[in-house]
């Protein structure tokens, strides 16, 4: 099931910790990393007693929530009705998180174009990396579900201009996820 309570705590907290930053004027910026800490629960855990591989890939999205949060873009969601939506993703697993175990998930924006925002994801626990995920997003109409230009999304946050290329990783990701056949 989904964590419906933990995203409630997840709002909340990073909601609270934006007002903070934006009196200080210390607002987490589009190129900023954010970290959300959390300690996995029993609801995380499988049969074998770590986190189960689904379960990571949704509190990536609490970590992305943060971040749209965090950075003002959680605001323009709202006020424009706009949504957030996972295109494409690759995981790498390294490193077992156990019940109870504290976590630091890492969240950045690494890459964009005209149509996507490459978003880099981390897990740490105990300052040794657990798993690693990129993720191909993009702002969406809510009502039609269609992206809107990302150049549209960056100007209404005040980054007009702004140019973020893919690293070489990253970009060989890209043109091999484009060779890629969808099933008909």
């Amino acid at each position: 099931m989904y964590p419906f309570l933990r995203l409630t705590q997840n709002i909340i907290s990073s909601a609270t910790a934006y007002h903070k930053s934006k009196k200080s004027g210390t607002v987490a910026g589009l190129t900023d990393t954010t970290e959300y800490r959390f300690t996995a629960n029993v609801n995380d855990i499988d049969n074998f007693f770590e986190m189960n591989n689904g379960r990571i890939l949704t509190l990536f999205d609490l970590g992305r929530n943060d971040f749209a949060i965090r950075t003002g873009l959680g605001k323009k969601l709202v006020q424009k009705r706009w949504g957030l939506v996972v295109a494409g993703s690759t995981i790498q697993y390294r490193k077992r998180v156990r019940l109870f175990d504290k976590v630091l998930m890492k969240t950045r924006v690494c890459a964009i174009d005209d149509k996507w925002f490459y978003m880099e994801q981390t897990m740490w626990v105990g300052g040794k990396c657990t798993c690693h995920a990129l993720l191909r997003t993009a702002v969406t109409n809510f009502m039609t579900g269609k992206p809107i230009p990302t150049a549209q999304v960056l100007s209404s946050l005040g980054y007009d201009g702004v140019s973020l290329p893919p690293d070489e990783w990253v970009q060989v990701w890209i043109d091999a996820d484009k060779q890629r056949p969808f099933p008909h």
